[in-house]
């Protein structure tokens, strides 16, 4: 993780010479689990494969082959449950990530290509986001933001600023034992780039 950081904090510092974009990013996941620490009081995860919708901002550095993107999102499972032993219904999460994307995912290309991308980061999650049931809650059973440190790995197509991938993230915490996982489909949108296409200068 910290040779991870390292290879940012380098990419970033020769990104000054590079193109720049800002925008947002969208996602939906198909599903997603989340294992809160272990109490020994009840089942730890909990997961939702509908209802599933992110989003937050998004800059990218570099060129048109390879560019690094710096994103924060909110993600929220309006229905997400433990089917094991229901206590609440709700997840919530905060995914903080660096990634690395390369051809079609850079953003900062006008031609239509695949690629791929890769990066990691840090997620706060949280489960029975709409109060934890008051059994549960009796038995001393709590439910606050816990953290994980995640990998993702994703595969799309992009062209002019616009961009749709598929993605599977794992997440875990070795301190607490925490982990949490997500697969599903995310959209960038290059505002920068997607201003170009209608720009009368961009047919000069």
């Amino acid at each position: 993780m910290r040779l991870l950081f390292v290879f940012m904090f380098l990419f970033s510092f020769s990104a000054a010479y590079s193109q720049v974009g800002y925008g947002f990013t969208m996602t939906n996941d198909i599903y997603h689990r989340y294992a809160n620490p272990k109490d020994g009081l009840a089942y730890p995860a909990s997961g939702s494969a509908i209802l599933n919708i992110g989003g937050g901002p998004k800059v990218w550095f570099g060129g048109r082959n390879l560019s690094l993107s710096l994103e924060g999102q909110a993600v929220i499972g309006f229905l997400g449950l433990a089917v094991k032993d229901y206590k609440g219904l709700g997840t919530v999460s905060y995914p903080l990530m660096a990634k690395l994307n390369f051809n079609g995912l850079s953003a900062l290309d006008k031609e239509g290509r695949m690629g791929w991308s890769v990066g990691g980061g840090i997620q706060y999650s949280k489960t029975e986001l709409y109060g934890l049931d008051d059994d549960f809650e009796a038995k001393g059973v709590k439910r606050k933001l816990f953290k994980t440190y995640f990998a993702q790995m994703g595969y799309g197509f992009g062209i002019s600023g616009f961009g749709v991938q598929g993605f599977a993230r794992y997440g875990w915490n070795g301190d607490s034992k925490a982990n949490t996982m997500a697969i599903g489909l995310q959209w960038d949108f290059n505002m920068r780039m997607l201003k170009k296409i209608t720009s009368p200068e961009s047919s000069l």
